[in-house]
């Protein structure tokens, strides 16, 4: 096993923040319990932040970027996990406050690791990534709270990016009829309804100042925007809906009131991946396993090399990637 290997460094300095590859050694990584050669990371909304420093999201420099990793155990001081094992970890403050997944080798907490379930390749969970976790989380929010597919439509906003197209995937696996919403209609037309969209609206239609409250449309929904996009889903959701709201792609503020909440006892269901409780997480991927399309899976994501994830990290952030990247780190 060579010593040498190379990482994703986040550095911040006079002229601000600068992402490059370097070569560091097995000493500069961080004293844990568990070493894994790590195969794949991604691009995600939140990557795109950290890399760029669009957004405070680390908390320490130097940082080795990367909230997502799949990777397999090269030795481990932890009895739970032995050489060979395949892991995977999502969030637990990667690329924030620990060294995360932009690396051919990394130490970890062995309670962040996650067993890859057998069903999948380490491409292929690392495609589905945080994203499609996020997405998973949203969608047993929404069958714990009862929805069925007879109760009407799910929304799903920001669907042609990451969380939201695997949304679409899912939910329309199980039955539901699946609207959704995104900026790129012409583009994303054809990649939405074969991932099983039934209906694809504007995103202008959502982000707007919503009225206090508005037609009943929607059974559930899976948001990603935020903002103004969230606020009208919100005014638009049935009687005793649900709705899931795990992104920020439209800002932080959500301005709506209360007469959805008190008139038609709307629920908003905050959903956190980053630091979700390990039954919680695998009930998760062991649902995902179930449900996932590896055909369908393919089709939305590609595969770029280490050397491309900053230009990958300010394409994200403008809204110009469709569905998920995989990044590669031995390319």
């Amino acid at each position: 096993m060579s010593d040498t290997f190379s990482a994703l460094v986040i550095n911040k300095g006079d002229d601000g923040i600068c992402a490059t590859v370097e070569q560091l050694q097995l000493a500069d990584l961080p004293d844990e319990d568990v070493l894994v050669d790590v195969a794949y990371s991604t691009v995600n909304y939140k990557d795109g932040l950290a890399v760029t420093g669009a957004m405070p999201i680390v908390r320490k420099y130097p940082m080795v970027g990367g909230i997502d990793l799949a990777a397999t155990v090269i030795e481990s001081r932890n009895p739970e996990f032995k050489a060979g094992d395949r892991v995977l970890v999502n969030g637990y403050g990667l690329s924030e406050r620990y060294w995360g997944g932009y690396s051919q080798k990394q130490r970890l907490k062995a309670e962040w690791l996650v067993r890859i379930p057998e069903a999948f390749s380490l491409e292929e969970v690392t495609a589905i990534g945080t994203a499609g976790y996020t997405s998973m989380l949203c969608v047993l929010a929404i069958q714990d709270w009862g929805v069925k597919p007879e109760d009407g439509p799910v929304l799903v906003t920001g669907a042609a990016g990451g969380v939201g197209s695997v949304a679409v995937m899912l939910l329309a696996s199980l039955g539901y009829q699946v609207t959704a919403s995104t900026g790129r209609v012409d583009e994303a037309k054809a990649f939405l309804g074969k991932l099983g969209a039934s209906e694809i609206i504007v995103r202008d239609d959502l982000a707007r100042d919503p009225k206090p409250i508005e037609g009943e449309t929607w059974a559930a929904v899976v948001d990603t925007v935020g903002a103004n996009t969230l606020a009208t889903a919100i005014a638009q959701t049935k009687y005793e809906g649900i709705v899931t709201a795990c992104g920020l792609a439209g800002g932080v503020g959500l301005p709506s009131n209360v007469m959805p909440f008190i008139l038609r006892g709307v629920t908003l269901r905050g959903i956190d991946s980053v630091m979700a409780p390990l039954p919680r997480r695998q009930r998760a991927w062991d649902a995902l396993a179930e449900l996932v399309d590896h055909e369908l899976l393919a089709e939305i994501y590609t595969v770029e090399p280490l050397a491309d994830v900053p230009q990958l990290a300010t394409d994200i952030l403008a809204g110009k990637i469709k569905g998920r990247v995989v990044i590669d780190n031995n390319a």
